[in-house]
């Protein structure tokens, strides 16, 4: 009987556990310290947290997440100072636009410090670094006093978690504590702008564009989505299928909606469309919105035991911020449909 007992003590223990409040920022530090992993929420996705400058700690992200050791990890701070002990040089350029978009969903591209193990960086001379809008991310880079990488709480390639319930799903029978921080208000990943070499360029397209750093600089920024498999990634996201849904997953344009079959989840903002069969899920007009909804609706598709999911292409905008936003989202969009 005690044998039974300690068989199901063990599996409890294995099982992914939500936490909330001080107790839950507690219990990430100690598992910081000790070279355990942590889910964290940030204002983008939740980030699977361990001690950025301890590579034994970094390498069981990398293990967890089933995660290509060619793809680096972002370094979170809870600042200007801290970023400064991860970085060789922290630049003019580098502190223009940490002190516009810090805290908040900028990743700034350096050459890297000797204390950040190669592991964090693919190998690389680079690091990416940013400081993260959410007050338990913040309070947990804080209370621990180090920085931490924050990959996306999930399995290499699958979609993104913006609830603490995607990463427990993903992650359900490990043994590993999630912060509760509720839903990620900005819902797809930060900006990364490279700031190491001759020319500035944002790497990832995120909420904030191009156009905006460049204003930010005082000059043109270029952004530069695609990679060659076979160079050395400075940024992650950047190389390869990501965000994918395990239901089939096709980007369609509004006109070929009406020939999704019965047997489709479909992600539509038309106010027309009005499927004979499957499901719908309805999406927000507002880009902004539709980009905090769109993990957590195909998540939601996802489950649905659907043949395939169909998302419409999001509404155009007309501002600079909206072009920027849905750029960020038909990027993602891209990728999850890629293959």
């Amino acid at each position: 009987m005690q044998r039974l007992m300690n068989k199901f003590k063990n599996r409890m223990r294995a099982m992914t556990e939500i936490l909330e409040g001080p107790t839950a920022i507690a219990t990430g530090v100690d598992r910081l310290t000790n070279g355990q992993l942590v889910a964290f929420p940030t204002e983008t996705v939740y980030g699977l947290g361990a001690d950025a400058l301890d590579g034994h700690a970094v390498a069981k992200v990398f293990a967890l997440k089933g995660r290509p050791a060619t793809n680096p990890l972002i370094v979170h701070v809870s600042g200007i100072q801290m970023a400064k002990t991860v970085v060789a040089q922290w630049t003019q350029e580098a502190e223009l636009i940490a002190k516009a978009y810090w805290p908040g969903p900028v990743t700034l591209v350096l050459t890297k410090a000797d204390c950040v193990p190669g592991i964090v960086c693919a190998n690389g001379d680079t690091v990416a670094v940013r400081c993260p809008a959410h007050p338990c991310a913040l309070a947990l880079i804080e209370a621990f006093g180090k920085p931490i990488v924050g990959p996306s709480a999930n399995p290499s390639g699958r979609i993104s978690p913006t609830t603490p319930e995607h990463v427990a799903d993903g992650f359900g029978d490990v043994d590993l504590i999630v912060i509760d921080g509720g839903h990620c208000r900005a819902g797809i990943e930060s900006t990364v702008v490279d700031l190491a070499g001759d020319i500035s360029k944002v790497l990832r397209p995120g909420i904030v564009g191009a156009h905006a750093i460049g204003e930010t600089l005082g000059k043109s920024v270029e952004c530069v989505t695609q990679q060659a498999e076979d160079s050395v990634a400075r940024s992650p996201g950047v190389v390869g299928a990501h965000y994918q849904p395990r239901t089939p997953t096709k980007l369609a344009s509004t006109g070929l909606l009406a020939s999704a079959s019965e047997s489709v989840v479909l992600l539509a903002w038309s106010t027309d469309v009005h499927p004979s069969g499957g499901t719908l899920i309805s999406m927000p007009q507002d880009l902004g919105q539709y980009a905090s909804m769109l993990y957590r609706a195909l998540h939601q598709g996802d489950k649905a035991s659907q043949d395939s999911i169909w998302i419409e292409e999001p509404a155009i905008g007309s501002t600079a911020q909206d072009q920027a936003i849905r750029a960020a989202i038909i990027e993602r969009l891209d990728r999850a449909a890629h293959g």
